[in-house]
């Protein structure tokens, strides 16, 4: 499920053209107004809203991911200890559980649409404005392409891990090992250590990280349009939640 999160679905749509800071700052402006009213007109607007821009993206139905059951049952614990307190408890529960599916929701969109490498591109450029109060607007934006970049491969590596300790018999009771997810943790945080060292060699053995990429993008006519309609659409719940 996680290489699925981070994979882009070879799609052709507008969504997929938009540039990648477009779909960041449309998220970014969703974000903001279901953090200060995330009333149920705004977040019922807003799932219609990210419903229509999956199927405007031509998205399968394969690549919604299937959350564990652990998942759902840390939800229903939840609900769980907040229905004593009373319905507003339990009301307000809900708001944030929805307030978080969606906010994951429209991030999965952006993996889906966008390919990794133009993230960091459009972080550098979206930042472009606090390269005058001296933020490292450059270095930060490397960090993310290589955190990225590295994600995915510390992912099978972990499930490497998990294969390999399968495959070891299982100890007795005398000779009980530790608990398995900490070795496994241990193993991970090692093997990431030492392809860190391995990757920061290997930059500065080229003379450093360079650009970003070799093309890059900015935004054009359909950004701008992207942009107006995510903003109408939060002036329309807005607008919405003030009339209920």
């Amino acid at each position: 499920m996680s290489t699925v999160l981070l994979r882009r679905v070879p799609v052709a749509s507008p969504i997929h053209r938009l540039w990648a800071g477009t779909k960041m700052i449309g998220v970014f402006l969703i974000s903001l107004l279901l953090m200060f009213l995330p009333s149920w007109p705004i977040l019922g607007v807003t799932i219609v809203f990210l419903i229509a821009v999956g199927a405007l993206a031509r998205l399968p139905l394969g690549v919604v991911p299937r959350l564990p059951w652990a998942f759902w049952l840390l939800i229903a614990l939840g609900a769980v200890i907040s229905a004593p307190v009373g319905g507003v408890a339990l009301l307000r529960y809900a708001q944030v559980v929805v307030f978080g599916l969606i906010l994951l929701s429209a991030s999965m969109l952006i993996a889906w649409t966008t390919p990794m490498s133009e993230i960091a591109p459009a972080l550098a450029t979206l930042g472009r404005p606090l390269r005058k109060l001296r933020v490292p607007v450059d270095e930060l934006a490397v960090v993310v392409a290589l955190t990225l970049r590295g994600l995915p491969l510390l992912l099978e590596e972990i499930r490497v891990l998990r294969a390999a300790r399968r495959l070891r018999p299982k100890p007795d009771l005398l000779h009980r090992t530790t608990d398995p997810l900490i070795d496994i943790l241990t193993a991970a945080m090692a093997v990431s250590t030492r392809r860190a060292g391995e990757l920061g060699e290997a930059i500065t053995a080229r003379g450093g990280t360079g650009r970003l990429t070799a093309r890059p993008a900015g935004p054009g006519r359909n950004d701008a349009i992207a942009l107006a309609v995510v903003g109408a659409v939060c002036a329309g719940a807005l607008a919405l939640d003030l009339l209920t």
